[in-house]
C-alpha cells in the first residue's frame, strides 16, 4: 500500500469512522458499525469491502456474525497514521460507541 492509497481510503468520512471505531473497540460487527454511524447495512458493507480489499481490516466468522478488526499486517506507517488520527478523536469515538451500545445487535 502506498500513502496515497491510504489517504484516498480515509478521505471518506464513513471509512475513517469505521477505522477509528475498530481502533477503539478492537472488533465490531456490521450491526455495531451501523448503529454507531447511523448508516444502512449495505452502505457499511460496501465501505468494509473497500477497507478489506486494501488489507486494512480483516474479518472472522462466528456463527452467523462476521466480526471486523484492523489488520495486524498493515504497514507500520499506516498503523501510525491511524493511531494519530484516533488519538485526536478518541473521546468522540468513545462517546459514539457508548451512545450506540444500547442499540446492540439483534
Amino acid at each position: 500500500m502506498l500513502p496515497v492509497q491510504l489517504f484516498k481510503l480515509l478521505a471518506d468520512e464513513t471509512r475513517t469512522t469505521i477505522v477509528l471505531l475498530l481502533r477503539e473497540a478492537g472488533e465490531l460487527c456490521v450491526c455495531d458499525l451501523c448503529a454507531v454511524t447511523q448508516q444502512s447495512q449495505p452502505k457499511i458493507s460496501r465501505h468494509i469491502a473497500l477497507l478489506r480489499d486494501a488489507e486494512l481490516i480483516v474479518d472472522r466468522r462466528e456463527g452467523k456474525w462476521i466480526h471486523y478488526r484492523l489488520s495486524p499486517h498493515m504497514p507500520a506507517w499506516a498503523a501510525s497514521i491511524i493511531d494519530t488520527a484516533w488519538n485526536s478523536q478518541r473521546e468522540d469515538v468513545r462517546e459514539s460507541l457508548k451512545n450506540a451500545a444500547a442499540t446492540g445487535c439483534e
